[in-house]
């Protein structure tokens, strides 16, 4: 297929098709108008003097929280609508050189509360989903290593398979779209935790992050990498054009993210998610780039990839002995978060990444 005629498929029609209605009209409603209030001037004042500006958009809050996170229920018209007005919320802690009037409400009571009325059910409920265990420094040393080894070298599994034996340029081009919502300002939320005191730890996230960010120059950025291969598969490369396609669980794990990095207090714990990301990174990404090779595209189709399998294998390393394990010496009270972060991480990538193939796979 020439790059003319893959350039004329839309990814958003053919996924509308195939996606359950994720929210219905109700909750799409309540998201626009939530969409809406964020952008209003002096809300808190505005929502003092007009309480009912925010009467519907708070019914369907709370019935969201019950049908999200009620086992008999579990709606993903729910969740879908939960998480992305919680995303609408943590996007406002980057700057997208976008319009300055989007941040107007950035310090607003009200929107405040609205993310911790969500993040304290959603996150009570997530730590449900995986055994939680206080281990001891030595202990969590022993857990990390053993994960890491696993996770080096993972078994090939039935969708590692199906990705790089079956997968077709369609659900190629879904994949980067989906992923584009990350994968454009990558990185960004590791920013937000190096501002402090001098140390090695510091200094070995530092490195990483200019690696990510190219040491400065953009043509090296990796974000920059990706939008090359969304640009030569006829993608479009705005930062979150493709939002409506990404799945509630894809966005759980960048919400998870926000939520931790905006917390000093979780800095074990994204750490410890950290250093799955980078250790499980080279093989996840060997996946993708044996199915771009397979599909014969070209070099700007999939260097992401091959860039990313270079350099996460040293971030991994450093991730683990240089960031992971000490932290877990220097913080013995609380070391078993590190074990918490990286178990949770790789929860929730891995529920998002079978979301994301459902997707892929109803595509034939």
């Amino acid at each position: 297929m020439t790059s003319a005629a893959i350039s004329t498929i839309s990814i958003k029609a053919i996924v509308d098709n195939l996606l359950p209605i994720v929210q219905t009209s109700s909750y799409e409603v309540a998201e626009q108008q939530f969409a809406w209030l964020l952008t209003l001037e002096n809300l808190d004042e505005q929502v003092k003097e007009q309480p009912d500006l925010i009467k519907d958009f708070e019914k369907f809050l709370s019935l969201a929280l019950i049908e999200a996170y009620t086992e008999s229920v579990n709606s993903e018209q729910a969740n879908c609508f939960l998480q992305r007005s919680l995303y609408r919320i943590n996007r406002l802690n980057l700057f997208w050189y976008d319009s300055l009037q989007l941040y107007t409400n950035e310090q607003s009571t009200f929107i405040k509360e609205v993310r911790d009325r969500i993040e304290s059910v959603w996150q009570a409920w997530e730590l449900t989903q995986i055994d939680v265990q206080k281990r001891s420094p030595s202990e969590v040393i022993q857990a990390l290593q053993e994960r890491a080894d696993v996770d080096l070298n993972p078994p090939i599994s039935a969708p590692k398979r199906y990705l790089r034996e079956d997968m077709d340029l369609m659900g190629y081009r879904l994949l980067l779209a989906i992923a584009s919502l990350d994968g454009l300002v990558e990185a960004s939320r590791l920013s937000r935790i190096l501002g402090g005191a001098s140390n090695e730890i510091q200094s070995t996230l530092m490195r990483v992050l200019l690696e990510e960010y190219g040491n400065g120059r953009l043509s090296r950025k990796h974000s920059t990498f990706f939008a090359q291969m969304m640009a030569e598969l006829g993608l479009r490369t705005e930062p979150e054009f493709y939002l409506d396609l990404v799945p509630w669980q894809v966005l759980a794990s960048i919400n998870h993210n926000f939520l931790l990095t905006e917390r000093k207090r979780h800095f074990l714990r994204y750490n410890g998610g950290l250093t799955y990301f980078e250790i499980a990174g080279p093989a996840i990404y060997t996946d993708y780039l044996e199915a771009a090779k397979r599909m014969r595209l070209s070099e700007a189709a999939m260097g992401y990839w091959e860039l990313h399998i270079r350099e996460d294998e040293r971030h991994g390393q450093w991730m683990l002995t240089d960031v992971a394990l000490p932290l877990a010496n220097m913080y013995p009270d609380h070391a078993w978060e590190l074990v918490l972060g990286y178990d949770q991480e790789k929860f929730m990538g891995d529920r998002a990444a079978a979301a994301v193939m459902t997707l892929i796979q109803n595509l034939n």
